[in-house]
């Protein structure tokens, strides 16, 4: 796809207005659209998906959903930008089967049991939306239609995440944060993107 430039938006009431008109503007060329939601923790990655979802009917993944087990990652995986995504089994299980317009198999990981949780057929659907940190990695970034990358400033992200993790903020300053920035600077995953909206103002949480 040849890439369209928008420019970093910053107004909730003209952001999302802007990415479902986008949407619908792939929509109607009456070809399978799929599209990836990365970007900060705590920008709103999940919310957008949800807006986008109550606008069309589509499928929705999570790559929350496909670490990689602790035993298949490389020894120093911590090293490795996504180093802790199954990026093969996501591309081969979801993302080629959305692009060529068939069934996908779901197959959700989760972490604190070690386990697939469940398995459930996922009928194709004309609008196929990815969302979560890694989602635009260049093993992946080639099937999609558009690119959206969500930001927010350190003091904004600090105080959502101290709201929605509690006693795991400290995991998420000291490992999950740096591990997200370096693979963004790694990939230059904002600036390949073809849509970044600053979320700062979008929902506001208090000390």
């Amino acid at each position: 796809m040849e890439k369209e430039f928008f420019q970093i938006i910053r107004k909730k009431e003209h952001s999302y207005q802007q990415v479902l008109t986008a949407v619908q503007k792939q929509l109607d060329t009456g070809k399978a659209v799929i599209i990836s939601i990365d970007g900060r923790c705590g920008s709103g990655k999940t919310g957008l998906a949800e807006v986008i979802c109550k606008s069309f009917s589509c499928n929705v993944f999570h790559m929350d959903d496909y670490y990689l087990p602790m035993d298949k990652r490389e020894e120093n995986w911590e090293q490795l930008p996504g180093g802790n995504i199954d990026f093969e089994r996501f591309k081969r299980e979801v993302l080629m089967p959305a692009y060529r317009g068939e069934a996908i198999t779901y197959r959700p990981y989760d972490c604190q049991t070690g386990t697939v949780v469940r398995c459930e057929q996922m009928q194709p659907c004309m609008l196929t939306v990815v969302e979560g940190s890694y989602s635009a990695h260049p093993l992946l970034a080639d099937k999609y239609d558009i690119r959206i990358f969500l930001t927010c400033s350190k003091e904004v992200q600090r105080l959502r995440l101290k709201n929605r993790e509690g006693e795991k903020l400290k995991a998420f300053e000291q490992k999950w944060i740096p591990l997200e920035e370096n693979y963004f600077k790694c990939y230059n995953i904002e600036e390949n993107s073809t849509m970044v909206i600053d979320t700062d103002d979008f929902f506001l949480v208090e000390e």
